[in-house]
């Protein structure tokens, strides 16, 4: 029987939800691969991260969505923090990293970064017209 979950996901960009992994300390495998389940039980992904600590998570692409979804098998979830707040977290990084691919395709420049008292990012671009 299989233990793995597979939770809808907005995350619709690569190198975003790479960078997203990246800044939460994670370094995703950016190969098609299988992630361990319970009981040794494999399923495969798109992008994966293997954490030291608890089951593997990945991230397979489902084109009838046109998004990743988030698998794993939540018996073995031994991160610091829930799922639900993973997600948030990761959802928020994966937002700035797109819109700073956006603002910069359009010729805007990063002027500053902040992380507010309540978790938030606040970015600041400029862009010079002559």
């Amino acid at each position: 029987m299989s233990h793995f979950s597979t939770i809808r996901t907005e995350l619709r960009h690569r190198k975003p939800l790479l960078e997203a992994l990246r800044d939460l300390g994670f370094q995703p495998g950016e190969k098609a691969q299988p992630i361990r389940g319970y009981q040794g039980q494999t399923v495969m992904a798109d992008l994966t991260v293997s954490p030291d600590s608890s089951g593997d998570i990945g991230f397979r692409w489902n084109a009838s969505v046109s998004a990743y979804e988030l698998v794993t098998d939540l018996d073995l979830w031994r991160q610091p923090v829930p799922i639900e707040r993973f997600l948030a977290r990761l959802t928020q990084h994966y937002a700035m990293h797109a819109v700073l691919a956006a603002t910069k395709q359009e010729g805007f420049t990063l002027a500053n970064q902040a992380k507010t008292e309540d978790g938030s990012i606040e970015l600041v671009v400029t862009r010079w017209d002559a």
